[in-house]
């Protein structure tokens, strides 16, 4: 989809899912050992029905914390998560509904750990569709293969008896994903969801998830530290950094072209014939902790290799550079800190004036 269709459609009817100025903070510790780690600081981002998204940074940036956020899993510190236009944080502030368990649903990255052991392939969708669907024993069988169906492995002899200690990583994925969709949801949140598979599954398990978006018009955020992977199946990619936002694409214009120094690493990071045997570019000067993010201005600063004096003072605010892009970036001009990237240009301008 491209940037013009999404500015029309978010003046018909508002995203499927928009974030708005999202932050969570964990505390460790007692008294005077207290730790505060802020995991997820003023995130804000949109999905239309049908679009995929992906969200991508190194470990350790808060993409998981934000798929765990989205998913209400855990709760926000301060921030709006809102679901066709409704906060779903200040409508349920104890915790998410049942009502929106059916709307959002999540794979998460390792399909072993997250299906009980004790239990087969039938019990586990069987139970998510006796929760959310409420059929009758008749239509529950037929909603069941239905469902194997979609994520192929209807040809699996004795899949529905078979325990996930009996089933390959993809299989057993492709088996979360069913449940998943068992709730027909209009949202789909996937952490890493090939990260844990065999190479040469991985592609199977995505064209899968883009099958899925594409003849269900389900929205997917794609979690991931792989941008092969994000360039493969999304539209528009998301960098994070130490839990920030730091630029926004469509994914096609990010890898041939990224902006910010961070995502230009990420973009040459990724294995190619063509850079092969050549080493990367320092990412810092020598006299820098590279590991630490700032605690002041930039998060990015101590690692950047073309950072300017007041990256280290001062955070910088959004830039948009047209077509669909914007950046947090003191290289590009000051940017806009009253700005929010998660909004449309057309609908910063109306809350700006």
């Amino acid at each position: 989809m491209t940037e013009a269709a999404r500015e029309d459609q978010a003046k018909d009817v508002p995203p499927l899912l928009e974030v708005r100025n999202l932050n969570k903070t964990f505390t460790s510790g007692r008294m005077r050992s207290r730790r505060v780690v802020r995991a997820v600081n003023e995130v804000s981002l949109s999905v239309l029905a049908g679009e995929s998204v992906s969200l991508v940074g190194e470990s350790g940036s808060g993409k998981s914390t934000v798929a765990r956020l989205v998913t209400r899993l855990v709760r926000p510190t301060s921030g709006a998560i809102l679901i066709n236009g409704r906060d779903v944080v200040r409508a349920e502030p104890r915790g998410a509904s049942r009502a929106y368990r059916r709307q959002v649903q999540m794979v998460f990255q390792d399909p072993f750990s997250s299906l009980n052991p004790v239990h087969t392939v039938r019990h586990h969708l069987m139970r998510a569709i006796k929760i959310h669907q409420r059929a009758n024993s008749r239509t529950r069988d037929e909603v069941l293969a239905a469902l194997l169906d979609d994520v192929g492995l209807s040809t699996v002899t004795g899949i529905e008896r078979r325990y996930p200690h009996e089933l390959s990583g993809g299989q057993r994925q492709r088996v979360a994903i069913a449940r998943a969709l068992a709730a027909n949801p209009a949202l789909i949140v996937a952490d890493e969801p090939t990260s844990m598979l065999d190479v040469s599954i991985r592609a199977g398990i995505l064209n899968l998830l883009d099958d899925l978006r594409r003849n269900r018009g389900v929205g997917m955020l794609l979690i991931t530290h792989d941008l092969a992977s994000a360039h493969y199946s999304t539209e528009r990619t998301l960098v994070m950094y130490a839990g920030y936002l730091v630029e926004s694409a469509p994914v096609d214009a990010l890898i041939a072209s990224p902006k910010h120094p961070y995502s230009q690493l990420l973009v040459q990071s990724v294995p190619r014939r063509s850079n092969a045997g050549t080493a990367l570019p320092a990412t810092a000067p020598q006299d820098v902790v590279r590991d630490l993010p700032a605690e002041t201005g930039c998060p990015f600063a101590p690692r950047c290799p073309r950072r300017l004096p007041v990256c280290q003072t001062a955070m910088p605010g959004v830039e948009r550079l047209g077509d669909g892009r914007w950046i947090r970036c003191h290289l590009f001009g000051p940017g806009d800190p009253a700005a929010n990237p998660g909004m449309s240009v057309a609908q910063n301008r109306a809350k700006l004036t």
